[in-house]
């Protein structure tokens, strides 16, 4: 596998994370890959062999070759059919709602061509200027060129929302959402309908994505030692709780999680965080 990340523009850099892209050689023997949530919208262009997302244990749908991946509430398997060459934008949880106008709920859980949220003849010309390029960075200017043309039409993200996922994030999600609004009733529930249209999903599921995004960082980078210890530094009320989380969300225990081949992919993502 070959996956590179860069940074962005210094105008992007408030929504956009960062870029990646990843190449991996067609082998017979490559297993399913899981990919967990990580609080994360992101837009791929695939400019290799299609990719199966499995929508059970033997369904699957093909993923369009230019498209949007929602916020996720939940893991799911991948397995591509050939050779992989992707190169893709990693949003901020406040990143793309500032790109259109759509409700974001409407993406999550769900793979949306390009077509779907912009102009077809936009979303066109872009996916062949992709296609075209001839190196990484010309793909990055490319979409940088992009973003910032839809930026200038686009309103922002409301205060209530962006001061909540700021704390979140500088907290690694182990801030209570009541904490956050001190039990005052009527901005969560202000609070939960801006979420659904501006992050797609609640806080509270955010909050859980995030944390479990700084807890993988530990655990593969091997921060922490004991999964006592990642459960302490993550704030967790104990291991049962941590361990309890973790499958939730991944679908395996922390230790099944280390050294699985269904994980490589998740693990090489999380290992190599800007």
């Amino acid at each position: 596998m070959n996956y590179q990340t860069f940074k962005p523009h210094n105008d992007l850099r408030s929504i956009v994370k960062f870029y990646w892209t990843l190449e991996v050689l067609f082998d017979p023997k490559n297993q399913k890959q899981k990919i967990v949530p990580d609080g994360c919208i992101e837009m791929t262009f695939n400019f290799g062999d299609k990719i199966k997302r499995y929508t059970s244990e033997t369904n699957f749908i093909l993923h369009p070759n230019a498209m949007v991946m929602g916020q996720r509430t939940k893991s799911f398997n991948i397995l591509p059919v050939g050779n992989v060459n992707t190169f893709a934008i990693c949003f901020y949880p406040i990143g793309f709602a500032n790109l259109v106008e759509i409700p974001l709920e409407n993406l999550v859980d769900k793979e949306t061509p390009i077509s779907g949220l912009f102009e077809q003849a936009e979303a066109y010309e872009l996916e062949q200027q992709m296609v075209q390029a001839i190196d990484t960075q010309e793909r990055i200017d490319i979409i940088e060129t992009f973003l910032l043309k839809k930026l200038n039409k686009k309103n922002t993200i409301s205060h209530i929302v962006k001061s909540t996922v700021d704390t979140l994030l500088k907290t690694n999600g182990t801030t209570p959402i009541n904490v956050l609004l001190k039990d005052d009733i009527s901005k969560r529930r202000q609070l939960e309908r801006h979420f659904k249209k501006q992050i797609g999903i609640s806080p509270k599921q955010l909050s859980k994505a995030i944390r479990l995004q700084a807890t993988l960082n530990l655990l593969l980078n091997k921060k922490s030692e004991t999964l006592t210890a990642i459960a302490y530094e993550s704030e967790y009320f104990d291991q049962n709780h941590f361990i309890k989380d973790f499958k939730d969300f991944v679908g395996v225990t922390p230790k099944e999680f280390v050294n699985n081949e269904h994980m490589s992919l998740s693990a090489l993502f999380y290992k190599e965080i800007l």
